[in-house]
Parts: C-alpha cells; structure tokens; sequence
C-alpha cells in the first residue's frame, strides 16, 4: 500500500489514525450523551453538536494561518495533539455540568484545529517532489482510509465500555430509555405500564419498585458509562502524541528561523491579527443581518475568509485562489448533507430502526464477529487473485477456511433476536471508506491506464451526485413511519421501526459519494494552493467543512417539524443543486489541474 510512497506518508498515516480514533469515539456518542445526561431535546443536542462540530473545521484556519505566517508547521501539529489529550481527559470526568461540557468540548476543537489542517498540508508537501506527484490522488486516498481504520474501531469502543458499566450497576442499554426518564424526573410523564415494562427490561437486580429512583440511577450511570467512553479517546489521543513524537522526522520539514525570519513572521503576525479582526466584523455584521442567526455568524466567517484571500492574493494567484473558493462553497452543502450520520441518522438509529436483529444481521453488529466476517471475504479475495504469490494465495486460503468457520460459529449461535446498539452504525461508514478504498483506487487506475480517468473537479462533482442517492434511501425508508411531528414526545412504535439494512445501504451510498469527493478535495487544494498560502488553503477546506457542519442544525430543526421523507428530500436536493454548480465551472477547474 505505502510503496513507492514517501515514508513520511505511513507516520501521517498512523497519527492521524490515532486522533481520528479518538475523535470518532466521541462522535459517535455526543449527541446521545447530550441527551441522555443533560435532558436536551433534538434541537438543543443538535446546536451544540453543530457548534463544535463548526469549531473544529473553523479553528483549522486559525491553525493554517498561524503555520503558513511560522512555517513551523510539525510544530503546530504537535501543539494540537496535545491540546486534544488535554480536552478528551477533561471530558472523561463525570458529573460535569452542561456550561463545563461545552468550554471541553471547545478545547478538543482548538487542538484539533492546529493539528488538523497543518497535518493535510504537510502530506501535500511530499508530493511537491516532482518524484511523487503522480501518487498525490492516491496519497490522499491511503491518508483517508487510515482517518477511517481509527474511526470503524470507534462505536465499537463507546458501546463497550458503556454497556460494560450498565452491566457493572446492573443494568443492560435501552437507548429510549433516557428520554423517559428525564420526563419522569422533571414531572412531564406520570407512572405508566410502558416505562415500568421497559424498566424491568433493562434492570438486572428484579423488578423495579420506584420508578423515579430508578430514572435517577439509571441516567446516572447510562451517562457515565459515555463519559468513561471519553476516557478510551484521551488514551487513543496519546498514542497518536507518540507516533507523532517518535517519528515526525520522517516529514518534511519547511520552518523560518528566527535568526534570518524574525521581521517576517514579526509581520505575519500582525497581518494575521488584522485579518482575522476584518473576519470577525464581517461574520458579525452578517450575524446581525440574518437576525441573530447562527448560520448567518457562519456564512459571515465564511464571506470575510472569501473576501480576505481575493484581497491577499496576487494577479498570478488570484485564478487559483478563485477556483479553490468556489469548490470550497460547494463543500459546505456535501458536508452539511453528509454529516447528518452523527445527528439526525444517528436518531434515526435509535428511535427507527429495530432494536433486535436476526443471527446474520448480528454478525455486523459485534466486534468479533464482523472481524472474523471481514477476515473472511479477504481471505477470499487473496485466494482468487490469480496474480498474487502462491504462498499469498495459500494464506488467503488458509484465512476463508478459519475464518470463515468462526463465522459460521458465530452465526450458528444465535439468537433469534440479538439487541443492536445505535452507535454501532456510525462504524459503517469508516468499514466501507477502508474496504472499498482499494476498489476505487483500482477503477482510477484501471481508468487511467485507458487515459480515461476524470479530472479531480469530476470526481468531486460525480461524488455530489452519488450523495444525493444516500439521502434518497432514507427518504423511501422514512415513507411510511410515524414521524416524530406527529409522536409529541411519546416513544416511537414497533410499527415504525424499520430494517437497520435502510440505513446501512444509506452509509454505503455515502460513503462512495465521500471517496470521490473528500480525499480528492484535499488533493485538488494541495495542488492548486499557491505556495505561500499552503496552510491557510488547508485551513479555508476545512473552514467550508465548518460552514456545512454549522448547517446540521437544520437536520435537528427540522427532525421534529416535517414528515422525516420530507427532511431528507431536503438533503437530495442540496446534493444534487451542488452537482449542477460544480458541473457549471467545471472547465475552468480543470484547467488549473493540468
């Protein structure tokens, strides 16, 4: 996989794997740990995560901009990781009020803003050598799969230390379950038969007989299983810090002394203070406009970052700068669209799909047994590869065998109805970047061999339009359910429960769509950057990214005021308005790319 690549390629690899293990641990809980802990409804749950999800894009300027003014790009990166322990052990300890959640969840953020967007740009770098240019599409693509390696490990982390400490306290996971004891609690739901059956469900230690003490418990736990959750990301967090410690000399490095430099980074720094202060008036008066809103702050941030590099940017530059612009306006509907799977398809896990699966369906869901499943289908893949190595071939064999009666035994075992858990979809998604990573790699290289591969802009845009399928599945899941509009707070029926292969099938879709257009984002910004804005164009991808993420809140918005088709057909529509826009210019991007 890394040959013919620098070696630097396999640190950035590995370190970002560790953070990106850290992180997705956290995402695939947040939201659920928001209300479970704190009580928030759909729409309060989806500003908060929207906001951080927001500040860790945005901040990536910040990070930019201070590596491109220093040059000391490793050593910002390095700043970043540790920042993030710091944020990920904060969020460990229990019992923390919401007001102190956010202040940790804005230090993850800042750290992961330094960290992020300098670490893209380094990757770029080695691929500034004329020796490796021609790899730059394909680094980028192994640089994303080990972004996802991390992530897949993730739910599956969050779900076991949290149904671990259930279990310890003598309970077992109900995701419905906290939202009716929180009614209990605040005296918005008198004692029923439903939430006492669903109480002994859950309860190991025999029939509940207060069902009020049993709300407080039960939340109590429930919410710091999660926040032992956050302790497993704080640990991930510090494996990444010692790849990157140990073996950060295998990068590139492109730093100013002071010696020679001072003067200039003297005014680097002060040009940054100047711009950020233009940013900051221009995102205000923006925010006032669109009354208060929090999307127009946003837009704003975004309009004095476009404003600030037209200005910046010198003639030779300024085509360059304009095409990077117009992908980046286009990011921020992908990444609105896309990100709904930590927010409003998380919910639709929870509260629409079915809480029980078959003994196949099951193999997806446990740790163990999709390992042993995707042994097995490697193994079969290296064993009918004709071209590969008898001795590959035979171990190919030797894995399908193994493994595949592991998952035979896993199957044959059983049960009938085996209960899922909601987190555990958000590992499809980084399941499917790492295993169709390679396919797509082939196609583009199948493609090019023939000199028929697209152009970086259309796979971009060929990815808008794969999105836009994503979000039509879950429209025709969602056709015939009761929509939250219509419940008024009571749980969701059986009824209205749906086959967890909806939202797979979705990720699946979306995650194809994520290939062609995500890594291939980076890459297209890492070759068209000017030199001197390397860093800072990272940042401004990542900024678009923050844009769309602020954007999720109207998932949250609408997820308990439309029909759920009707949501998601707003997401159709965004994906495939994008698709026409990048189409539009897609002869002008191209040229820059030659």
């Amino acid at each position: 996989m890394f040959k013919n690549h620098p070696k630097g390629l396999i640190v950035a690899f590995f370190a970002n794997m560790g953070e990106r293990f850290g992180f997705y641990t956290m995402m695939a809980i947040l939201v659920l740990f928001l209300q479970a802990k704190y009580g928030v409804n759909a729409e309060t749950a989806g500003s908060i995560y929207s906001w951080f999800y927001f500040a860790i894009y945005a901040l990536a300027l910040l990070g930019g901009i201070i590596a491109d003014a220093t040059k000391k790009y490793k050593s910002v990166i390095l700043s970043g990781i540790i920042i993030m322990f710091a944020g990920y052990v904060l969020m460990a300890i229990p019992g923390m009020p919401l007001s102190m959640t956010v202040v940790f969840l804005f230090t993850i953020a800042l750290g992961n803003g330094l960290f992020k967007g300098n670490l893209q740009a380094v990757v770029g770098q080695m691929y500034d050598n004329p020796k490796y240019e021609k790899l730059r599409d394909k680094a980028f693509l192994i640089f994303y799969m080990g972004i996802n390696v991390g992530a897949f490990f993730a739910p599956f982390a969050a779900t076991a230390v949290r149904n671990w400490w259930l279990k310890t306290n003598g309970f077992v996971h109900d995701g419905s379950l906290p939202a009716l004891c929180h009614q209990i609690i605040d005296g918005n739901m008198e004692h029923s038969a439903q939430i006492t059956e669903l109480a002994n469900k859950v309860s190991l230690n025999g029939p509940v007989t207060d069902i009020t003490e049993f709300a407080h418990e039960y939340i109590a736990v429930f919410s710091k299983g999660y926040n032992y959750a956050f302790a497993v990301a704080a640990g991930a967090m510090l494996i990444s810090l010692l790849v990157y410690i140990f073996f950060s000399k295998l990068l590139p490095t492109k730093e100013v002394t002071a010696s020679t430099n001072e003067v200039k980074v003297e005014k680097s720094f002060s040009k940054i203070g100047i711009s950020l202060g233009v940013m900051a008036v221009v995102a205000l008066v923006i925010y006032f406009v669109f009354g208060n809103s929090d999307i127009g702050f946003a837009f704003g941030l975004f309009a004095g970052f476009v404003a600030w590099m037209l200005q910046s940017s010198t003639k030779e530059e300024r085509p360059r700068v304009t095409a990077l612009l117009l992908v980046f306006l286009v990011v921020i509907f992908f990444w609105m669209s896309f990100h709904q799977n930590g927010l409003t398809q998380t919910m639709f896990a929870r509260d629409y799909t079915t809480k029980t699966v078959g003994p196949f369906t099951f193999l997806f869901f446990r740790l163990d047994y999709i390992l042993a499943f995707i042994g097995t289908v490697v193994g079969l893949v290296l064993l009918l590869r004709k071209k590969l190595e008898k001795n590959v071939r035979i171990l190919g064999g030797a894995l399908f065998v193994g493994l595949g009666f592991l998952t035979y035994y896993f199957f044959s075992r059983g049960e009938a109805d085996n209960a899922i858990a909601p987190e555990i979809f958000q590992s499809f998604n980084p399941l499917f970047i790492v295993s169709l990573t390679f396919l797509v790699m082939g196609i583009f290289t199948w493609l090019a061999n023939r000199g028929k591969e697209p152009s970086t802009p259309k796979k971009i845009g060929i990815g808008m339009i794969i999105a836009s399928f994503g979000f039509l599945i879950m429209l025709v899941a969602s056709l015939d359910v009761i929509s939250p509009v219509q419940l008024q707070g009571e749980a969701v029926p059986d009824t209205s429960r749906v086959s967890p292969y909806w939202l797979m099938s979705s990720y699946m879709v979306l995650t194809i769509a994520e290939l062609f257009l995500s890594p291939m984002g980076l890459s297209f910004v890492s070759k068209v950057s000017p030199a001197r804005f390397q860093g800072l164009m990272q940042g401004g991808w990542l900024l678009a990214t923050a844009v769309g993420n602020k954007l999720l809140g109207i998932g949250s918005y609408f997820w308990d005021r439309l029909e759920l088709w009707q949501l998601w057909a707003i997401f159709v529509v965004c994906c495939l308005a994008s698709a026409a826009f990048i189409f539009s210019i897609m002869k002008r991007l191209e040229r820059l790319t030659k």
